[in-house]
């Protein structure tokens, strides 16, 4: 597949995957991108997962022809893109491999070799030209690991992002970049946006035309949106104003307070409201929505003098990733001595900038007319 008439995709879609990192629900898959750039010198991007190792090699071979590679740039170590170095370093034992300092020291974790005789160590700056192309290197620590690379082809003005700018989903799946490319985000590399930032600068000094990322597909057009929302995202800000309800209910009474708020805040001109029942949603959505929007209500029982075990997993999940900036209002259930109100927001005694609404929820067991009066106020606050 051509990306440019010099750079070609030799990457991998991975259909039968059911959970990314063995927690993120993929229905559509994943795509484990590879490249070649074709010219004097032939450098390869990245290799894929283990489970495709005999179809990448295939299409290696396919878009060389009786070609051979020069080097291999590895930027990024995890398993899903550096899985096949070996076996590519045994397929053409005159390659050179091309990686940071701290990704040799890796690859002697995971192969029991660093290739000392045969690999160039870059880092900031540093280049390697293959003709006309001339690939740039720019360090990337902890986007999302901290041996990270991105490259620049000069030539093209091709951005070679490593997991940046990557997202759920197969090469040619059907659906918003957006909404997969933030479950994405958030959920991998959501908490080091400062380091996202970092980048973020760095790029800004250079004439992107296009964007190959390691997930997903190709950005070709409209680049500053995808910026954009890097941007947003990575400085912890609300791409828009909404208000995600997330609860737990044992018995099914939080769950009618909740859906009693949903109500009244659709009544009160609320045009984004986002439901989700911890206990069953996927959790990973939940988490992107309350970074996507810039209201988050919690609501849960008190249990075993704590709160519900999806609450808490939830506010972890929240808490790890910087959440930040947004208000956050609190609705409790217990039918003696409730805490759960109290226990979550102590969970967020070390997160910044986050403003608490002054009404709150309390039931004892289930609604009644306090409680309902309760649920109207907080609308309203909400609202505002």
């Amino acid at each position: 597949m051509f990306i440019t008439e010099d750079i070609r995709y030799i990457g991998v879609n991975d259909r039968k995957i059911d959970l990314f990192e063995g927690q993120y629900a993929v229905p559509k898959g994943m795509s484990y991108n590879s490249y070649a750039v074709l010219d004097e010198k032939i450098a390869i991007m990245d290799t894929v997962d283990a489970a495709f190792t005999h179809q990448w090699l295939e299409n290696m071979q396919s878009t060389l022809g009786s070609r051979k590679p020069d080097y291999l740039v590895v930027q990024h170590m995890e398993p899903d893109h550096s899985a096949n170095i070996l076996n590519f370093a045994r397929e053409y034992p005159e390659a050179v491999i091309v990686s940071s300092a701290k990704a040799f020291a890796m690859m002697q974790n995971f192969f029991g070799t660093a290739f000392e005789d045969r690999r160039m160590v870059v880092g900031e700056g540093s280049t390697l030209e293959l003709g006309k192309h001339v690939l740039t290197f720019v360090t990337a620590p902890m986007v999302h690991w901290p041996e990270v690379i991105v490259t620049y082809d000069t030539c093209d003005k091709v951005l070679f992002s490593a997991d940046g700018f990557g997202k759920f989903g197969a090469w040619d799946a059907e659906e918003p970049w957006e909404d997969e490319a933030r479950r994405y985000y958030i959920g991998i590399v959501g908490k080091y946006g400062a380091q996202v930032q970092a980048l973020l600068k760095k790029a800004a000094n250079l004439d992107i035309a296009m964007i190959c990322p390691l997930h997903g597909p190709v950005l070709k057009e409209n680049l500053g949106h995808y910026l954009d929302l890097y941007n947003t995202w990575s400085s912890y800000q609300p791409e828009e104003e909404g208000v995600v309800i997330a609860y737990t209910s044992v018995y099914g009474n939080t769950r009618k307070a909740v859906a009693l708020l949903a109500d009244k805040l659709a009544e009160k001109g609320c045009k984004k409201v986002a439901v989700y029942d911890l206990a069953r949603c996927d959790m990973a959505a939940a988490v992107a929505d309350a970074f996507r929007y810039s209201k988050l209500v919690l609501a849960t029982t008190t249990y075993n003098a704590d709160i519900f075990p999806f609450m808490r997993i939830f506010i972890d999940h929240l808490t790890e990733r910087n959440f930040s900036g947004r208000t956050v209002a609190l609705m409790e259930n217990g039918s003696w001595a409730p805490m759960a109100a109290k226990v979550m927001r102590g969970m967020f005694e070390k997160s910044k900038n986050l403003t608490f609404t002054e009404n709150g929820v309390k039931l004892l067991s289930a609604l009644n007319d306090d409680s309902k009066a309760q649920v109207e106020a907080l609308a309203e606050e909400l609202c505002k």
